[in-house]
């Protein structure tokens, strides 16, 4: 199941990690939230291909560590979501639909 596009509605925002917003619920190691505003990642769902990483042209996002989460022991966290072109590569390579871009999120 990928991210929730409505998350900014339907969960709290639970606190920040490295300047980055966090929405709940949050219960570490196996329910992390979403990352992000403008550019969020579900981290319960992110399998940490390293896709998303790898293609963005102005590198938006950066590796974290999540150890003991099941999917992954890291993540993609979009620390620099303000510098995001909303070219959508991200969200199109991601395998398991674990981001989204919304330029009215900002």
């Amino acid at each position: 199941m990928g991210i929730d596009l409505n998350f900014d509605a339907n969960r709290e925002k639970v606190g920040e990690e490295n300047g980055v917003a966090v929405w709940g619920p949050v219960d570490p190691p196996e329910r992390l939230g979403v990352h992000g505003t403008h550019v969020a990642v579900d981290y319960d769902a992110c399998v940490a291909d390293g896709a998303c990483l790898e293609d963005c042209p102005v590198d938006v996002f950066t590796w974290v560590d999540t150890p003991g989460h099941p999917e992954s022991d890291r993540k993609v966290e979009p620390t620099r979501e303000d510098q995001c072109i909303d070219c959508m590569l991200c969200v199109d390579i991601c395998p398991v639909d674990a981001i989204d871009v919304d330029a009215s999120r900002q």
